[in-house]
């Protein structure tokens, strides 16, 4: 039985399983027309998935036209409507008169249109969106010449960004967990939830490396350290897409993005798609390391350039970047996929091209495979292949990547959705995960006794009262790319909940930070009224007067910090500092008298100097994900013992940016009438345990290029209470022929430990740690004496010296 006819017959047991199958005589006429078409082509070896990849890929490339190979390298978002009839549903009539040649992709099946907000149009249910999947699978399959099945693609960066999927913490939460292994088994269910709906590639992890946080897509990454974005980029790609190089998906997974290369994370002035004034050493030391992790440890099949500009050359126009890094040095063979719009950007952003076709051109000769989500760039290829600006092989080079991904996705087999696994997202699994993931991001930033809060203690002695303030005390933020969990749970709704009988809670807004939702789509951002907000605090300081502790939930909304895509749709700022009257709700709250403890929910590392001098006790929750509430509120109560590090340095004003931890050795001298120290520095966060550890032991005094060593540290949890410390390595190589960062982060590890129990922690420091980036360029490793510090963050570290022998 070969390929189409299996389809065919999938599709059809598939409708009927989904209740879907309109009538007997109807599916009749749809079997015969794809018998039509198997006949036509039923000797065809594309067909056979007992032949290899290569060559089902080169048998097909060779029946295409070119109007069908460009067909399959362009995608269908923003022109959704004109494949949909009444309902939204796919219309195979009019995707037959739009796109006669078929559909490479269709991006994002769970949102009803292309670029509007799915809150305002909403977002398919499971069941429309598997129904949308299996229309347009049948149509592409059975309808179009050669049958070539649809990849369909979402976002995923935190969860499934679709209806009823779980949502987890946003990226730079999960980072402060410093687990991988809690990284792949997060993106392994999110695999799972997206490949039951008919979903084979998700435009995630980002892995670019932030070192600016006024940016305001720094919610997005892992942090401002190689080591630490490329080690959590492979678990996530693992956790996707599962362990190994072997590029055929197994059932449940779904390819993944690597994205955004590169220098997309310190823009010039922090603003989003900016130039990235950046060297190629500092892109060699800093920014292309997580990339190179990924594509040589994983089974990547996609990487997407970035919007920004590196030397005059945007990375949609970088040959160097694309092909002579990428798959020329890193021995990339998957598919380039460009950022949305990207191409068009060449032309109405950068200036390097008149008009969208000769941007395409660029971009397709530069190494862009895909154009999405679109494809305004790419439509016009034929004309430039027939008028010979336009090389063949170039046209079949990025079919044949596209290809093998549906190839290797195994849609020419099996395409189809599973509805009854697909209901079951959100469920019990989920949400216990969620809840996990939440309460290892959490990092205590500071605590002067404050935490956990006091409860009764028995039936005769008084309730404490405890005051919940704040914008971000009854809501649930997500963050940026959310999904739409079956349910969420507020911090108000978790305190309530956690203290039950132990303690009264009181509530006040305090002040508002915008007018209007916080929908992150949504482009005007209006701070909320001040004298309105004045008067709200007010209100809160008479609800908050009588309480024994005051919580107060602040920071940023969806809207205050996010990804400024356009000129009418910003997202960076200048200031680093609390928006709107947040600070005078603050000193407010703490001239009462009582002990405030802060509780942060943001995106962006806090410089929130007032704060971190004068509160109690400071929580960073991030945008915890759809268990927010139960995970911050188990914290506060000393149920869950944070034990979260931070990703980034923390300014303590713009005046200092960049700040990051891994600076050359001639910076941070100092200021006048102000500290060059960062308000946390990375790696930093508390337990309501403490831990000793011992100095580092070294597996061997010295060693040749090439080798590596392993660092073991003693760690003794010497207070009363179970918790996690991340153990951290840092290197430093003390004379070097260019110069090197002060230290750079090589291992870490995260441990759970009972009080009073020791374990001697080791840490495995790969021979890739030592080399370096010589003045020729080429990478190296120079004998000579190296420093390795441990330690529990990066400013209190302990030191052990290793030689590396000529």
């Amino acid at each position: 039985m070969n390929g189409i006819k299996r389809a065919a017959l999938a599709a059809g047991v598939c409708l009927a399983a989904f209740g879907m199958v309109a009538a007997p005589a109807t599916l009749a006429k749809e079997r015969t027309a794809a018998i039509k078409v198997e006949r036509a082509m039923k000797d065809a070896p594309y067909w056979n998935p007992a032949l290899p990849v290569e060559s089902r890929v080169e048998d097909l490339l060779a029946r295409m036209t070119l109007e069908e190979k460009i067909a399959q390298i362009i995608t269908v978002w923003d022109s959704k409507g004109k494949v949909q009839g009444p309902g939204d549903v796919f219309d195979p009539a009019k995707a037959a008169t739009v796109y006669p040649d078929g559909i490479g992709q269709i991006a994002r099946p769970s949102d009803r249109s292309g670029p509007s907000s799915p809150r305002q149009v909403g977002r398919r249910s499971i069941e429309e969106s598997v129904a949308y999947v299996i229309a347009a699978q049948k149509w592409a399959m059975e309808k179009t010449r050669l049958g070539i099945p649809i990849l369909f693609h979402e976002e995923s960066l935190h969860g499934l960004a679709a209806k009823d999927a779980t949502a987890f913490p946003q990226a730079i939460g999960l980072a402060s967990s410093w687990d991988p292994d809690l990284i792949r088994e997060i993106n392994a269910l999110i695999a799972d939830e997206t490949s039951a709906r008919g979903v084979h590639l998700v435009l995630s992890p980002v892995v670019d490396v932030a070192r600016d946080p006024r940016w305001g897509r720094i919610e997005e990454t892992f942090g401002e350290d190689p080591y630490l974005v490329g080690e959590m980029g492979v678990a996530s790609v693992e956790g996707l897409m599962g362990v190994g190089t072997t590029r055929k998906l197994a059932p449940g997974k779904v390819m993944a993005t690597l994205k955004h290369m590169t220098g997309h994370g310190q823009p010039e002035s922090g603003n989003n798609v900016a130039p990235a004034q950046i060297s190629e050493r500092t892109l060699r030391e800093m920014f292309f390391p997580p990339f190179e992790q990924v594509v040589k440890r994983t089974r990547i099949d996609a990487v997407m350039a970035s919007y920004n500009e590196i030397d005059g050359v945007p990375s949609h126009a970088n040959k160097w970047l694309l092909q002579d890094v990428l798959r020329g040095e890193w021995g990339y063979e998957g598919a380039v996929v460009s950022d949305y719009y990207a191409i068009e950007d060449m032309a109405r952003l950068h200036h390097i091209a008149p008009d969208n076709a000769a941007a395409g051109e660029i971009a397709l000769k530069a190494g862009v495979d895909v154009d999405l989500p679109e494809g305004a760039g790419f439509r016009d290829l034929a004309a430039g292949v027939r008028a010979g600006r336009v090389p063949m092989q170039a046209i079949d080079d990025a079919v044949r990547r596209l290809l093998t991904m549906k190839f290797n996705a195994g849609l020419f087999e099996n395409p189809w959705p599973d509805l009854a696994k697909a209901k079951t997202s959100n469920g019990p699994t989920g949400v216990a995960l969620a809840r996990l993931a939440a309460e290892r991001s959490l990092v205590l930033l500071k605590n002067n006794g404050a935490l956990p809060l006091a409860l009764q203690e028995s039936a005769t002695a008084k309730k404490p009262t405890i005051a919940v303030i704040g914008p971000n005390a009854d809501v649930a933020r997500l963050g940026g790319y959310y999904g739409e969990p079956r349910a969420s749970v507020t911090p108000l709704q978790g305190i309530k909940q956690a203290v039950a009988g132990k303690a009264n809670v009181v509530h006040a807004l305090g002040v508002e930070i915008i007018d209007g939702d916080s929908d992150w789509w949504d482009d005007k951002v209006v701070l909320a009224d001040p004298e309105k907000n004045r008067q709200r605090i007010a209100e809160a300081v008479e609800v908050a007067k009588n309480a024994d502790t005051i919580v107060l939930f602040i920071g940023d909304t969806e809207k205050t910090s996010r990804e400024g895509w356009a000129a009418n749709h910003l997202g960076d700022r200048t200031s680093l500092d609390l928006v709107g009257e947040q600070n005078e709700l603050f000193k407010s709250m703490k001239a009462l008298g009582k002990p405030v403890v802060v509780v942060l929910i943001n995106g962006r590392p806090p410089s929130y100097p007032t704060i971190a001098a004068e509160a109690d006790a400071i929580l960073e929750t991030w945008y915890a994900g759809e268990q927010q509430g139960t995970a911050i509120a188990d914290a506060l109560i000393g149920k869950v013992n944070p034990g979260g590090k931070m990703p980034v340095s923390t300014a303590r004003n713009v005046g200092q940016l960049p700040n990051f931890y891994n600076y050359k050795p001639s910076a941070r001298r100092g200021y006048l009438f102000d500290e060059v120290t960062p308000l946390f520095p990375f790696g930093w966060g508390l337990s309501y345990t403490t831990f000793s550890l011992a100095a580092p032991q070294l597996s061997a005094s010295s060693i040749k290029p090439g080798e590596g060593v392993t660092v073991t540290v003693r760690v003794t949890n010497t207070g009363a209470r179970a918790g996690d410390e991340v153990v951290q390595v840092y290197l430093r190589d003390e004379v070097s022929s260019v110069t090197r960062p002060v230290k750079e982060l090589v291992g870490f590890k995260r441990v759970t430990l009972q009080p009073g129990e020791t374990r001697d922690v080791a840490i495995a420091i790969e021979p890739r740690a030592f080399a370096m980036w010589n003045a020729e360029m080429q990478r190296v490793t120079e004998p000579g004496t190296f420093a390795i510090m441990t330690g529990a963050n990066s400013a209190e570290l302990q030191t052990v010296k290793l030689e590396v022998r000529p």
